[in-house]
Parts: C-alpha cells; structure tokens; sequence
C-alpha cells in the first residue's frame, strides 16, 4: 500500500464524498445512503474521526467513526463506518490501514469500544466479535460485532448518530 492516511482536512468533504460514492456504487448490500452519511456526521458535529488515505494527492480511501448510544448508559463508545476505498484501489489494504489507524485513535481518546455492522470474516481480524448482549434491530445479528477497548463489556440496544436514519 503506498497510500499515507491522515485526518480529514477542510477542502477534502468532495472529494470523501466521491470515494465513498464510488466504493458503494452498485453494491449488493448499499442503497447508495453512505456518501450522505458521512456529509451529515459532518454537518450534526458527529463525525469523531474521519480519516482519509491519500495517495499522490488523490484521495483512495476513508473512514468515519461515530458516537453511539447504549440502553444501558454505557459511555464512550463508537461506530465504525461507513469505510471506503475507490474500486480501482481495493484489495490492497488500504481499508484495513484506515480501520486500523481509527482504533487507534480511539483507543488514545480511551474509548470503552467500538460497533460495526459489517463481514464477521472480516472485521474479526480486527478483533470485532458478535455478541448477544448488544443488539442492533434489523440485520442478521452476528453481523453486528463489538471491540471492547477499555472497561467492562456493555449490554442492551445500539443506537447510531441520527445520520444513519
């Protein structure tokens, strides 16, 4: 991978947009929501990290990782996603350089955890598990994973910024 990741600065919301539009476009498991995402985390304050790969001035790839809520009042935790990476540039390890970065960070910020919705083949080597005490309505459960950071495990219904409708 020869991209070099960094934070979001001013200037880069269009062409974030992009990457994430393209990495969606026409995938199975998209209804093109995830550009809009990522402009309303911006514009709600929401966004808590947002970092881009950036590779001979292009941008080729980024991540958004938001707060989220827990029933049981549980404090500190995130969302990870959406992440994207532009088709042309994919399987290169860009994506898993982003999620890894943004873990970091949240851990520096100590963070008690992190929730995704996404592959348990792939975000488990993250270390993500599913586990049954924190739900997400809607999709297959053990597609919703957690990576506990800091403290004790949380329990009870996740709820996403208001981004994600």
């Amino acid at each position: 991978m020869s991209a070099v990741i960094r934070p979001e600065r001013a200037g880069d919301e269009r062409a974030i947009h992009e990457v994430v539009r393209s990495a969606f476009d026409g995938h199975p498991h998209s209804d093109g929501s995830e550009p809009g995402i990522v402009d309303t985390l911006r514009a709600d304050g929401d966004l808590a990290i947002s970092l881009v790969a950036e590779d001979g001035g292009e941008i080729v790839g980024h991540v958004a990782f938001s707060p989220v809520a827990i029933s049981d009042g549980s404090a500190g935790w995130f969302g990870l996603g959406p992440v994207a990476v532009a088709p042309q540039r994919q399987r290169e390890g860009i994506g898993a350089a982003l999620i890894e970065q943004g873990l970091a960070l949240l851990r520096e910020r100590a963070a008690s955890g992190c929730v995704v919705l996404g592959d348990p083949a792939y975000y488990g080597r993250f270390g993500f598990l599913h586990d049954p005490a924190l739900t997400y309505p809607g999709p297959p459960p053990e597609y919703f994973q957690r990576l506990v950071m800091e403290g004790s495990d949380a329990s009870g219904a996740v709820t996403y910024a208001r981004a994600f409708g």
